[in-house]
């Protein structure tokens, strides 16, 4: 797969985790791509940090005029419900904290088998800030990593977290083109796995020891 399928694989993978009446949060870049994939009869309460309730995403040319102020989380058009919300960002991240989001959907750069999570900084190179994770990983109920499994090679999933960290043991599940993870006070469990890869070739690609499932089954 190319990254464009890998993106559309791991987003279509990670809304069957969703579930009616959830209040998400997504990440920038792949997440973004999640509510394309959300099934008609799931209704989900889309959450932004920039200050919006019920937005929604929206093709390309597909919103009025009065709607085009309105943006996902990258910066990419988008829009909002019929009952959505507008608030400044101080009520947007007491939500957060107060533990009303129910997921939150993050890239990563590293995760590690405590759950760490290193999303927003690679060391000597520009600093473009941390934004809302920190307050995501903690405030949410459930945090899923959504990512490409390695990069140019190099695992991501790895025993120890290089990089600066966004938070110490709050992932709960990675979804990666190669496999669905839980991760456990024991390690890290792949309980799916994408038939196009052999197990020995996706514990190959993750530098952590993964705990295969005793139900493990084809990624759907």
């Amino acid at each position: 797969m190319d990254k464009e399928q890998i993106k559309h694989f791991v987003a279509r993978r990670v809304a069957k985790e969703l579930k009616d009446g959830d209040v998400v949060n997504l990440g920038i870049g792949l997440p973004t791509l999640i509510p394309h994939y959300i099934e008609p009869d799931v209704r989900i309460t889309l959450h932004s940090e920039n200050g919006l309730i019920g937005l929604c995403a929206k093709g390309e040319g597909a919103f009025p005029d009065e709607e085009r102020y309105v943006v996902d989380p990258s910066g990419n058009p988008a829009g909002i419900e019929s009952d959505g919300v507008f608030f400044d960002s101080s009520l947007s991240f007491a939500i957060i904290r107060g533990g009303h989001v129910d997921k939150t959907i993050l890239g990563s750069m590293q995760v590690d088998e405590r759950g760490d999570i290193a999303n927003w900084l690679v060391p000597g190179k520009a600093i473009h800030g941390m934004g809302g994770a920190m307050d995501l990983v903690v405030g949410a109920k459930k945090v899923i990593v959504a990512m490409e499994h390695t990069l140019k090679g190099a695992p991501k999933i790895l025993k120890r977290c290089t990089y600066p960290l966004t938070g110490r043991g709050v992932v709960n599940m990675i979804v990666t083109e190669m496999g669905v993870m839980e991760v456990t006070p024991e390690g890290i469990v792949l309980t799916e796995y994408n038939p196009i890869y052999t197990i020995e070739q996706i514990q190959n690609a993750t530098e952590a020891i993964l705990i295969i499932s005793e139900n493990i089954k084809p990624m759907c």
